[in-house]
């Protein structure tokens, strides 16, 4: 059920008004992907570009559709804003249905303008399906005769806080709330988790929590697990006192909940994971908003300890943004490019590194990544998943589609948000409009080997 926002009318025209106004794209979209993005002239405007596709959902029999030789089908339906997912090794598969958690203040900075703002956000949360309350909940899905469909569909952890990252290191699973690191104590084979588990660590929350969602990767040895949080405004319109421990990825030592920054200046790194053959972290970041269509590119980067990678001062290295005061030339100077251009608000959320061999050749080494979709870009970017081959460690060529037909005349069926690899190798996405876990295979073979 979507939340009621009430608008006056004044409000009301100036939405309307704001849908109107915006800038369309120069630059085709392979010029915005790979290691050197073309990076135009921002073009900022008083009243920001407005085009996010409205959320339908999928009418009975509808899927998204496969590239040549996959095949994708439901895993699981009728799930309440999946968003997040996490395959346990026994092959069970645990989905994080959550959402933006309680918030007071505005997102979009103080007087008129930051007051409009805040009520495009509503109007955009609305529209894209995001406006429904948080079920703090984490469900469990069990395939266990292997037919690539999971017949059972239970609350694995309930009484959460906006969770969304999930790890499990020996028989602890830890999963990242909103505001918390939390452990509990898990058993092979589990369908449930009574209790509240142990705080591990705060993680920072309200009260404006812009960037809410608290991803979760751990470290290959299972020594620390690294939680990647977002910023708490688009460009720092809040004041930088606002920006305290945000827009960065942290180091939790596993043991004794103690934690340090591990790299800066990331204004929302979501998606977590460690490349297989090197062992390096990589995530994916969405940048800053509001300087046109043709700007600023998304991105997938390795992450390097200690590293700044310049928001909000600057993009793509030292490319300074005019909006934040006070600049920060020192920052500037120290800031790194990140690795790989996805294109320009394509909003990437999911990631993860192909396994095994189940998916055809092409797809055995890189980089799934969901693509949750546009609000800012004219026309709508994203809105699919898409695959980007590595070589020696490292993207070696441009994305390619491998799940699409999520819009379709303008209207959302579906945002793809989480991604993950299951026991068998076939590719899982979570569908927080469609409500749906999809899984990708190739054409010619969907249920379990």
């Amino acid at each position: 059920m979507h939340r009621t926002i009430s608008l006056t009318p004044i409000a009301a025209a100036l939405l309307l008004l704001l849908a109107g106004c915006r800038d369309s794209a120069e630059l085709p979209e392979q010029a915005t992907q790979g290691p050197n993005p073309s990076l135009p002239a921002p073009k900022e405007r008083l009243i920001p570009t407005l085009n996010i596709a409205k959320a339908t959902g999928w009418k009975q029999g509808e899927t998204p559709e496969a590239a040549n030789g996959l095949a994708v089908s439901a895993y699981a339906t009728g799930l309440d804003h999946p968003r997040w997912l996490y395959v346990l090794p026994n092959g069970d598969v645990l989905v994080a249905e959550t959402n933006t958690p309680k918030q007071e203040g505005s997102a979009g900075g103080g007087g008129v303008m930051g007051w409009i703002k805040g009520k495009v956000m509503i109007w955009a949360t609305n529209r894209a399906g995001a406006g429904v309350p948080s079920p703090n909940r984490i469900m469990l899905l069990r395939d266990a005769d292997g037919d690539g469909v999971a017949e059972t569909t239970s609350v694995f952890l309930k009484g959460l806080n906006s969770p969304f990252g999930m790890a499990l290191i020996g028989d602890k699973l830890y999963v990242a709330d909103t505001d918390a690191l939390l452990r509990f104590d898990y058993q092979d084979g589990a369908t449930e988790i009574a209790g509240q588990g142990t705080k591990v660590a705060e993680l920072p929350g309200g009260p404006i929590n812009y960037h809410w969602t608290k991803s979760l990767a751990a470290a290959p040895d299972g020594s620390r697990l690294n939680v990647g949080i977002g910023s708490n405004s688009n460009a720092g319109e809040n004041g930088l006192g606002w920006e305290k421990d945000r827009a960065r990825i942290v180091a939790i030592d596993a043991a004794t909940g103690e934690a340090r920054p591990f790299a800066t200046g990331l204004r929302n790194p979501v998606g977590l994971a460690f490349e297989p053959q090197t062992g390096v972290l990589w995530a994916v970041v969405n940048e800053r908003d509001e300087l046109g269509s043709d700007l600023v590119p998304d991105y997938l980067t390795s992450v390097r300890d200690g590293a700044f990678y310049g928001w909000p001062f600057s993009y793509w290295g030292q490319h300074v943004d005019d909006r934040v005061k006070p600049q920060n030339p020192d920052a500037v100077a120290a800031a790194i490019p990140p690795d790989y251009a996805l294109g320009n608000h394509v909003a990437p959320l999911g990631l993860a590194f192909a396994q095994g061999a189940l998916l055809p050749e092409p797809l055995r080494t890189g980089a799934f990544i969901g693509e949750h979709g546009s609000w800012n870009r004219d026309p709508l970017g994203g809105y699919k998943v898409v695959f980007v081959p590595f070589a020696q460690g490292k993207p070696s060529g441009l994305p390619v589609d491998v799940l699409t037909g999520f819009v379709e005349g303008g209207e959302a069926r579906g945002r793809p948000v989480g991604v993950a690899i299951d026991k068998a190798g076939a590719l899982l996405v979570a569908d927080d409009v469609g409500n749906t876990v999809w899984r990708v295979t190739p054409a010619a073979h969907t249920a379990m080997p």
